[in-house]
């Protein structure tokens, strides 16, 4: 009870945080996941439906994500209104599930400062601006590579991107996602050091498609 009452002023004089506000970012980084490592990673213990081979997944949208310079704002306190079922069912031919798209509008979403409408319009206009690498969808067999090797494949793939403005993101030994920044106009732009972090190892494995 002492303690309790020595620290009682102490918290009424801290200031509260503040919650991120809708529309406070600079650009946006678009997350692509290749569906396969995310599958054999953590979909197939989940039974998650997206990792049946009959849809024929390879690179799916994580999300579309704002940023800040140094850091990124996240769960933020919006007046917008829920995107219905049907809305966040309607991206699942991009995203996989429509359990996903939600998860990303309730994390990421709201923050834009838009509609759920407008946000998944965005997202879907990000996602088709990209060129997924043919190459990518032909290995047949598990391949310890470089993560530049994937890096090279989109470069190709879309000669309008640099080497700044897209990573590609390890887990678990596995190359899981390729991550391309865009201005809140969705072109291509730099990425941010938090970014541009690369894998930690100087190769991982690539898993062929379903």
């Amino acid at each position: 009870m002492i303690r309790l009452l020595i620290l009682a002023p102490l918290l009424l004089t801290c200031p509260l945080a503040q919650a991120d506000e809708p529309g406070d970012f600079t650009h946006y980084v678009l997350a692509l996941s290749w569906n396969a490592a995310w599958c054999e990673a953590e979909g197939d213990a989940r039974k998650a439906p997206q990792c049946d081979s009959r849809h024929d997944h390879g690179w799916l949208m994580h999300g579309l994500w704002p940023q800040r310079e140094r850091d990124w704002p996240e769960y933020c306190r919006s007046t917008a209104r829920d995107p219905s079922r049907a809305e966040t069912g309607a991206m699942a031919d991009i995203m996989g599930s429509g359990g996903l798209a939600w998860h990303q509008w309730k994390k990421h979403g709201r923050c834009a400062g838009l509609t759920a409408r407008a946000y998944f319009r965005a997202a879907r206009r990000a996602y088709e601006q990209v060129t997924r690498p043919e190459i990518l969808r032909q290995i047949k067999e598990p391949l310890s590579i470089a993560p530049s090797v994937i890096e090279d494949a989109f470069l190709a793939a879309n000669p309008t991107l640099d080497a700044s403005q897209l990573s590609v993101k390890c887990r678990g030994g596995l190359l899981r996602e390729v991550r391309i920044c865009f201005t809140k106009d969705l072109e291509p732009r730099s990425c941010t050091p938090q970014v541009s972090r690369e894998c930690g190892s100087p190769t991982a494995t690539f898993v062929p498609m379903r």
